[in-house]
């Protein structure tokens, strides 16, 4: 996929969506959302959901008085936690691959007491809407579900793909040339995460409306089985920055602590053997001498 048709002047247009009620447990997105839509949804529109909904509807909500039993269930490894003078921040790696603040555990927009968890599977989940969608609005029509994360390096945070259905999620736009004719070898736009954060700028955050619909990137919806938001969590063995600088100094020093010891214990053996060798062959020549 190119963006050939956007460099063309083709126009980029994003609405909310009014009138969608308060989300409770059970509650069908589906008919909710076409509702709102009133007969407007046409193919090739991108639905982008804040997935805080999609959480209350599938009864992600959890009683408690605070978020840091719901943070360390919700994690699978701490990558930094630094205390300040608000509390602490533990941006840690979810059970999704997500590495995110407080593993996603959100106390805004939901009843005292309570906290709110990511869905199990917020690709399921998108393709799930989509489908309920195009078959009761007649268009078809891509789902993104959003969250909002924080940057590394950057002040503010973001609106981002963490559910994606009937999208195509990249502009892979490697092995292509650019205005000069040089061959492009790296450059793959997240289509999903610029979406959410153009979505989320009518959306907003204390607006009510969690629903925003992205007309004039048809080219970009297409199948249901497309790859979803996880495939745009980057693999481990990629990942060049895993750890907070604090915790790679303590991992480094835990490291050549253990190396050490292990090399000093194997130079202690090297020598005890080369001694009692030396001592060997000594005692030997002695007993050859008397003999």
């Amino acid at each position: 996929m190119t963006r050939t048709a956007l460099e063309a002047g083709a126009a980029l247009g994003v609405r909310a969506l009014a009138g969608i009620p308060e989300i409770e447990a059970g509650d069908d997105l589906v008919e909710l959302i076409v509702a709102a839509a009133a007969g407007t949804l046409r193919d090739g529109d991108i639905l982008v959901i804040t997935s805080k909904i999609v959480s209350k509807a599938e009864g992600r909500v959890r009683v408690a008085d605070g978020r840091e039993q719901a943070i360390a269930d919700e994690t699978v490894r701490a990558v930094a936690t630094r205390d300040h003078a608000g509390g602490v921040t533990r941006i840690v790696e979810n059970r999704l691959g997500i590495v995110a603040a407080a593993a996603g555990v959100d106390a805004s927009n939901t009843a005292p007491g309570t906290v709110l968890l990511l869905p199990v599977d917020p690709d399921a989940s998108a393709r799930a809407l989509a489908r309920g969608i195009r078959a009761r609005a007649g268009a078809e029509v891509g789902v993104i579900l959003s969250d909002t994360l924080g940057r590394p390096w950057r002040e503010g945070q973001t609106d981002v793909a963490i559910g994606a259905a009937g999208v195509r999620v990249f502009d892979d736009l490697r092995g292509t040339s650019d205005s000069a004719g040089a061959t492009l070898a790296v450059t793959m736009p997240c289509l999903a995460d610029e979406l959410a954060a153009a979505a989320d700028l009518v959306k907003g955050k204390t607006s009510g409306c969690p629903v925003a619909v992205v007309g004039g990137l048809a080219r970009v919806v297409g199948p249901l089985d497309l790859p979803g938001a996880r495939s745009i969590v980057r693999p481990a063995e990629l990942d060049l920055f895993r750890l907070g600088t604090d915790e790679a100094l303590v991992l480094g020093r835990e490291q050549g602590r253990a190396a050490g010891y292990t090399s000093g214990r194997a130079a202690g053996h090297a020598e005890g053997w080369a001694a009692g060798f030396a001592e060997g062959r000594a005692a030997a020549a002695a007993d050859r001498l008397l003999a």
